[in-house]
């Protein structure tokens, strides 16, 4: 007994005296939680360890300091529990954790959500599991029975890899029984798979020659990197004027230096030729990064990037988040785009993530497109981004011309939905053996199924959407829940059979609209719904740049960056589509920029394109300005209307959603928040107000915007806002945008 009082008075002082470690957990929790160090000592910081938390065990990063309520609570030592095990994984560098709560206290999300997208590889965590193969055996005599099965296997394995039996069975076009039947020959023998690794891109592996203005352009870049700082620049070029190659040399200059490169694209499915493109520059393709990713091969690039294997990742806007040691260098490229405004738990925009991160690790960063964000014009012309300018297209083919197509005077035929002037534009290119796009940004068959005789259309139970009807699978979907069921063959109120129309053109109704007209066309259709894949993605982009299709159709898939050298006709079947969303204020930069981008595809390689944009608003500024090509009118028409009322640069706006599965409960608590706001001079709460989109997955929403003065403290007025509610009850939330996108 007494050695047992011993033990435990010792046990008392060694908690007493311990050095505590704080973890973050990857939950919905601000703060750290303290434990007691392993027996070997307190690990070091961005460590992956795992904890007992409540009945569970899980996975934390341990932190450089407490933070929340960890900072200023001291618990009891006899209640402290101890760190399990330290796992073996890279440790997030310390600049991660100090990004990551940077990003928390902007974007006003719990801490340990933003480190959750630090750890979006499970398989780092887990023991690596050996891959197991079969090789040749050097000098092995051949089994007495041989077939050209046997053979077609032994010849491809003659080069020494050691190849996975289904590999190999499926290159001989043979049974794995084959495989296994060489192996007890002893001709072939199972060996271990060595671990796949990341090449090296090779800086000076091609000299490109460039243009005046590009040149200028990559003098400037260069220096960038040469500066060994902070900057930001906007590489601002017109289509197909090489930004891409100019960059580049940015990219080539940075892995001299010896450091970690970041190209963002909005779109990583879409990226097939711009891989071809850094293959050819660097002799190697990069390490990719998005959401189409198998789990192993995640947990393999993500120790990559950890150790610095990988030196240049291409990935979506969850690539920021890998943990570089030594990032020396990020592109955002179509910098615009809204893909890269995250919408769902943490809400962040990663194109000013990235400069965040560039600031905080003290070195460049390039925005590239042909169509900046208002927000990066103004830097731009502030002088707070450097701005370098391609004016003319690398081919030195000029852009495209471009005529609107009035629909209020050149109406389509009844039933049809291009307009005559259009339909014989496209007949021609054809004759010519040139690539058409005709764009329309509405996926599916019709956007609105509708009975004929009561008049009932068909909507989603779970949203206030109508649902869409896609004719290819047969279904009607709601494009925001997911919800979907078959295209019924009866009105499900008044049961008349027969009844059931579609109403208006997706892209699907243009394809068949297209096949009737022009039967000897062959026809692609890019749409996110009708393509299962990345690879089949790619290799319809792939098919399409290599002239196996006439006819393109194709919603904001075919916006971004592609090059088809022969494409040389774009006609744009609703340019009025994004111009409906009166409530968004940045409806009118979007069809701009969606309009610009798309009728710049046409015309890019030899021959002048041509564009047609059929419109009931050809007098718009919007449509006005993409018809004159004066991108600077429609600026400084922007630009003015921001400023006249503070609409951001200019003034600061967040968002406050409160949802529910009940809608009296989602009114109510929305004006309650209403009702607790602070009072400011200088800061308007707008609303509540019924979302424009009022229920999604059974969820009533209601919206506040709050709007402010750039120099205002937004976050500080929000934090002290937030303390002043009471905890939701129930299935109740609130979620909070700052610099919200999304106005829907």
């Amino acid at each position: 007994m007494d050695n047992l009082l011993d033990l435990g008075e010792n046990e008392a002082d060694r908690r007493a005296k311990a050095v505590l470690v704080p973890v973050l957990l990857p939950v919905a929790l601000d703060q750290t939680y303290d434990y007691l160090p392993p027996d070997d000592g307190p690990p070091p910081p961005g460590s992956f360890v795992a904890v007992p938390f409540g009945n569970q065990t899980r996975i934390g990063i341990v932190w450089d300091a407490p933070c929340g309520a960890a900072s200023a609570k001291k618990v009891d030592p006899k209640r402290l529990k101890a760190i399990l095990e330290v796992l073996d994984a890279p440790p997030l560098p310390v600049i991660s954790l100090h990004f990551a709560e940077w990003i928390a206290k902007y974007t006003l999300s719990p801490l340990g959500m933003v480190s959750r997208m630090m750890m979006s590889a499970r398989e780092v965590f887990e023991p690596a599991k050996p891959r197991f193969g079969v090789a040749a055996v050097p000098g092995a005599a051949l089994p007495p029975r041989m077939s050209p099965a046997r053979e077609r296997a032994l010849e491809i394995a003659a080069d020494g890899l050691i190849r996975p039996k289904a590999t190999l069975a499926r290159a001989a076009e043979c049974t794995t029984g084959v495989v296994d039947g060489l192996v007890a020959a002893g001709c072939l023998v199972e060996a271990a798979i060595p671990e796949k690794r990341c090449p090296r891109p090779a800086p000076l592996h091609t000299k490109v020659e460039f243009s005046s203005a590009q040149e200028r352009a990559v003098e400037g870049l260069r220096s960038a990197v040469d500066a060994s700082n902070f900057s930001v620049t906007l590489l601002d070029g017109v289509t197909g004027s090489g930004k891409t190659e100019v960059y580049f040399e940015a990219v080539a200059r940075t892995l001299q230096k010896g450091r970690q490169v970041l190209i963002m694209l909005p779109e990583i499915a879409l990226t097939s030729q711009f891989l071809g493109r850094f293959e050819a520059r660097f002799g190697c393709p990069p390490v990719e990064w998005h959401s189409a990713l198998a789990g192993a091969e995640r947990g393999r690039l993500w120790k990559a990037v950890a150790t610095g294997e990988a030196r240049v990742v291409v990935g979506a806007r969850s690539g920021l988040f890998l943990p570089y040691p030594d990032l020396g260098l990020v592109v955002v490229d179509e910098e615009h785009d809204g893909g890269f405004k995250q919408d769902d738990r943490v809400n962040y925009h990663a194109r000013d993530m990235a400069v965040v991160r560039a600031h905080m690790g003290d070195f460049p960063v390039v925005l590239a497109s042909a169509t900046p964000a208002i927000e990066t014009h103004v830097n731009a012309r502030s002088g707070k981004y450097r701005h370098l300018v391609l004016p003319g297209r690398f081919s030195g083919t000029e852009l495209p011309e471009i005529e609107a197509i009035d629909l209020r005077k050149e109406q389509p035929d009844k039933g049809r939905w291009l307009a005559p002037r259009l339909a014989v534009e496209i007949a021609e290119c054809l004759e010519r053996g040139q690539q058409c796009l005709l764009f329309l940004n509405r996926r599916g068959y019709a956007p609105l199924t509708l009975c004929r005789a009561c008049g009932h259309r068909l909507e989603c139970p779970q949203c206030t959407a109508w649902l869409v009807e896609h004719r290819f699978k047969k279904r009607l979907d709601c494009h925001h829940c997911g919800f979907s069921l078959p295209v019924p063959d009866k009105c499900q109120k008044c049961g008349e059979e027969g009844t059931m129309t579609a109403c208006g053109p997706g892209v699907e109704r243009v394809a068949e609209e297209v096949a009737e007209r022009y039967p000897r066309a062959r026809i692609a259709l890019l749409s996110s719904d009708l393509i299962p894949g990345l690879t089949e993605m790619r290799q319809v982009i792939k098919s399409i740049e290599a002239g196996e299709a006439d006819i393109i159709i194709g919603t904001q898939l075919v916006a971004k960056g592609h090059h088809f050298p022969n494409l040389n006709l774009v006609g744009i079947v609703d340019g009025d589509l994004g111009l409906a969303q009166g409530a968004d204020p940045r409806a009118g930069e979007r069809t701009f920029q969606l309009l610009h981008q798309v009728t710049g595809r046409a015309g890019r390689a030899l021959i002048r394109g041509r564009a047609y944009i059929q419109t009931h608003l050809p007098e718009h500024p919007v449509m006005a300005a993409i018809i004159s090509g004066d991108r600077e009118a429609f600026l400084e028409r922007e630009i003015a209307q921001r400023q006249a009322g503070m609409l951001p640069p200019y003034g600061r706006l967040a968002a406050l959603v409160v949802s529910s599965r009940d809608k009296a409960s989602a009114e109510r608590i929305a004006r309650e928040i209403a009702i607790r706001a602070p009072a400011a001079e200088r800061i308007q709460v707008l609303g509540p107000a019924e979302a424009p989109i009022a229920v999604i997955r059974g969820r009533h929403r209601w919206r506040l915007l709050v709007k402010a003065p750039r120099e205002i403290d937004m976050q500080g007025y929000l934090r002290e806002w937030l303390s002043r509610l009471p905890p939701l009850k129930g299935d109740n939330r609130l979620a909070v945008d700052v610099d919200p996108y999304s106005f829907l």
